[in-house]
């Protein structure tokens, strides 16, 4: 089965259909396990991966050596964008990026993005639109973190990810630990408990081991204010 047929990447969408099928016929398909490292921190950055099938994890070691989850990325998301950019490809990774479940992502090499570029400076295009929509990411999780309160930001991330997880009828299942959640709201684990336990109680959600059931999607969009 071709995994680019009926697949769509936002990122892609700048690009005319000739180029977008050029871009995909020149990625490598990579297939990880549960659990496995796509990429690790310091690694060379030296790729952009398009995410095919499955979830991943974008993480992080603190100072106090505890490991913070800053992103969850779903099939139509991408990371390693920056690899692309010309005159700096001696970065390096800067997180761990670890298979949620079992994933396929279309890996652009650098090498193979340059040829690209040289051959129609058109694809300059694809680095412009994947910065611009990094950079909006980024600026609005910003002004959450710096203008809404951790619960509504919890109850934000819980919306957005049965969204993911169960955007059809009935419970949405986030298999996703309380770990996971304090480092996608920028919160302590206990403290995201706490607010976990008040939205339990009040039956908007349960609690079960290593996952989070959403039972009342509407009440809990009226607490996010979406």
């Amino acid at each position: 089965m071709c995994l680019t047929v009926g697949m769509e990447w936002g990122l892609l969408a700048s690009l005319a259909e000739s180029d977008r099928q050029e871009i995909l016929t020149a990625a490598r398909r990579r297939i990880f396990a549960r659990g496995e490292v796509l990429v690790h921190d310091g690694d060379p950055a030296d790729s952009l991966h398009l995410i095919a099938e499955g979830r991943v994890a974008v993480m992080v070691s603190t100072s106090a050596g505890e490991r913070a989850t800053l992103n969850l990325l779903s099939p139509g998301d991408y990371f390693g964008e920056l690899s692309l950019v010309r005159h700096n490809r001696d970065r390096r990774r800067s997180a761990d990026v670890v298979a949620l479940e079992p994933t396929t992502t279309l890996v652009v090499s650098a090498a193979a993005f340059d040829a690209l570029c040289a051959r129609d400076p058109s694809f300059d295009q694809l680095l412009v639109s994947a910065l611009a929509r990094r950079v909006e990411q980024l600026s609005s999780r910003l002004l959450d973190a710096l203008y809404v309160g951790l619960d509504r930001r919890l109850c934000r991330c819980l919306v957005d990810l049965a969204n993911v997880y169960g955007p059809g009828e009935g419970p949405a299942i986030i298999p996703l630990t309380q770990e996971h959640l304090a480092g996608l709201v920028g919160g302590t684990r206990p403290t995201v408990n706490q607010i976990l336990q008040k939205l339990s109680a009040q039956e908007v959600i349960e609690l079960q081991r290593g996952r989070v059931i959403v039972c009342d999607a509407v009440t809990l969009r009226r607490k996010a204010g979406r």
